[in-house]
């Protein structure tokens, strides 16, 4: 289907009867008594097909000949259209004659209405074309497919010229005013947050990049009073709450969330890295904070006496009682009294020495 031979005359017999094999012609079985007939008639319809097959050929010779010839006049009328230095595209041999009042009244406009004028006539001048163009009879042929291609093709192209002109210039982001004053911008639209370190006395900038952008697309930039980030080409500038050192700021990026930490040491910091201390000033705050570290320290005793306040020890637990040694003659008379009510007078007991 859509083959130029299957409009010539006789060409389903011609094929049935080639193609012996062929069970299915263009959606219809092909049934014993149509080959039949057609191996019968093979070689008249043979022959009718070789003469139709000559005149198709000659036709598209001369087809492709007049699409040639129009391909060459257009190209001729766009030459002359360009040499022409009328104003409309027309010649005048006295200007201040011959001018058209049109043209007379241009004089006193503005150049921008003007130039508006000339667009929305050459924007008419298109769609007249384009309209005799779609309305034009035309073969299907594969040169008539060309000039259609063609057509689009510079449809395509005069579209772009406008939207070309239309797309306005965006002017340069300001940074930096002319006195030298630092801008807050955020052109990328990233989020972040700005923190100051004051036990490492820096300033941390934490900046939301998108997670899986190159880093060969990021510019970092640190000077003494802002920071400024270039995300592809857009820039993010932040002014900083006091001086840093740009010589000691690093940047990193996190292997989790990809953001982009910036940490910016503080005018009058010393930062060693390694074992080495780092040398830093005491606020009132630092003094404040040793201070109460130090009393948390310290043990607290409620008892005046320290020695209420020990501990019992595991060799203190059981005390073993100290005998000091008797002596006779020191050791007072024990007499039993007679008003003793538990004492009781035993004859045959010998007296306590």
């Amino acid at each position: 289907m859509g083959n130029p031979c299957a409009d010539f005359e006789g060409y389903r017999q011609f094929v049935v009867a080639t193609l012996q094999q062929l069970k299915w012609l263009d959606g219809k079985e092909i049934e014993r008594s149509e080959r039949i007939k057609a191996l019968q008639n093979y070689l008249v319809i043979e022959q009718q097909i070789r003469e139709q097959e000559k005149a198709y050929c000659l036709k598209r010779a001369k087809d492709k000949e007049e699409a040639q010839r129009k391909l060459e006049e257009e190209q001729e009328n766009k030459d002359k259209k360009k040499s022409n230095p009328g104003f409309d595209g027309r010649w005048y041999t006295d200007i201040s004659a011959t001018l058209p009042s049109s043209l007379e009244s241009k004089e006193h406009l503005p150049a921008s209405e003007i130039r508006e004028e000339e667009g929305n006539r050459k924007k008419f001048d298109e769609s007249e074309e384009d309209l005799a163009f779609w309305n034009k009879p035309s073969l299907f042929t594969p040169e008539s497919r060309l000039e259609t291609l063609r057509h689009m093709e510079k449809q395509r192209k005069n579209q772009e010229k406008l939207s070309e002109k239309k797309k306005k210039v965006k002017p340069p982001r300001t940074l930096i005013t002319e006195d030298g004053k630092a801008l807050n911008v955020n052109e990328p639209k990233l989020d972040f947050s700005l923190k100051d370190d004051e036990k490492h006395n820096q300033i941390i900038l934490d900046l939301a990049v998108y997670r899986y952008m190159a880093t060969s697309l990021i510019d970092v930039d640190v000077q003494t009073t802002y920071v400024r980030v270039m995300v592809k080409g857009k820039p993010f500038q932040l002014v900083l709450p006091a001086e840093v050192q740009p010589d000691s700021s690093s940047a990193r990026r996190s292997q989790t969330t990809g953001h982009l930490v910036i940490c910016m040491p503080k005018v009058g910091e010393v930062i060693t890295g390694g074992r080495k201390s780092s040398k830093s000033v005491k606020t009132t705050s630092d003094v404040i904070k040793e201070h109460t570290n130090n009393r948390s320290k310290q043990t607290e005793k409620l008892e005046v006496d320290p020695s209420k306040h020990s501990f019992p020890g595991v060799a203190n637990i059981v005390q073993e009682k100290k005998h000091t040694p008797r002596r006779v003659g020191s050791e007072p008379k024990c007499i039993p009294r007679d008003d003793d009510p538990d004492f009781e007078d035993n004859p045959d007991v010998p007296p306590l020495i």
